[in-house]
């Protein structure tokens, strides 16, 4: 390979910062792993060159790129892999942002999607690049576990996934009903009333500005009880309550 540069949106490739975001590089999508830079005093380089070995992938010792490369001090491995996005499952639930704009918010979010077993995020755009660098790191190497794809609006995301608003009763689950987490939700939701579907879309807003409006006609208006002395939960926070609450709802 040509001499690595500081990552840029534009790449075709990118990088998985530190030792952990690179061993789940190399279990989880050795496929797109192209190269692994190594520093002189990393501990683990036995483990990681016999995993690389039996992937076929070049391990290079290099304190000099990696220092170029990271802006943190205490990174060791850099996982060096081609850039990919994955189609969704239309057979499993969703979580979607919209226009999400924090990287270390993103990366977050997509280690709590893990966590709770919602491993397909559709992300509407504008929106942080998944693969830049600071996500991967933030998301503790999740994004490689997850199908992640872009949608330019929500009729896009409804072409290819054809969902509706929830209406009386939910039925035996081969319709996808949406659920939109906003301030000016009418439902509010607690362990005791979290709807039961099979096929769901929860859908959150960006950092600042929450979800538009027009998506309370898209989906149920979902909203997180909270005190007065705050204006709105952290984006993660709230996705980490919802996500949890629909994935582990009382029955």
């Amino acid at each position: 390979m040509e001499p690595l540069k500081p990552y840029k949106k534009d790449f075709e490739y990118s990088y998985a910062l530190g030792a952990f975001p690179t061993f789940e590089l190399l279990n989880k999508c050795p496929k797109a792993a192209k190269q692994v830079l190594v520093h002189s005093t990393f501990t683990e380089r036995e483990k990681l060159e016999q995993l690389c070995k039996k992937l076929s992938i070049p391990v290079v010792e290099s304190d000099k790129q990696i220092a170029r490369l990271s802006d943190k001090e205490n990174v060791f491995v850099i996982g060096v892999y081609d850039k990919f996005e994955l189609s969704l499952s239309s057979d499993k639930p969703h979580l979607m942002l919209v226009n999400p704009s924090n990287m270390g918010n993103l990366g977050t979010i997509l280690r709590t999607c893990l966590a709770m077993d919602i491993r397909d995020v559709a992300i509407i755009r504008p929106g942080v690049d998944v693969h830049n660098p600071k996500v991967v790191r933030a998301s503790m190497g999740a994004v490689f576990s997850l199908r992640i794809q872009y949608f330019e609006n929500f009729e896009e995301y409804k072409e290819h996934f054809p969902c509706e608003k929830p209406r009386g009763e939910l039925d035996d689950g081969r319709r996808r009903y949406v659920y939109s987490f906003m301030l000016t939700g009418e439902k509010q939701l607690t362990a005791g009333n979290c709807p039961k579907p099979k096929l769901y879309t929860l859908c959150f807003g960006n950092e600042a500005t929450g979800l538009p409006e027009k998506f309370a006609e898209y989906g149920e208006g979902i909203l997180i009880p909270q005190s007065e002395d705050v204006d709105s939960l952290n984006l993660t926070i709230a996705v980490g309550i919802g996500t949890y609450l629909f994935r582990h709802h009382m029955e």
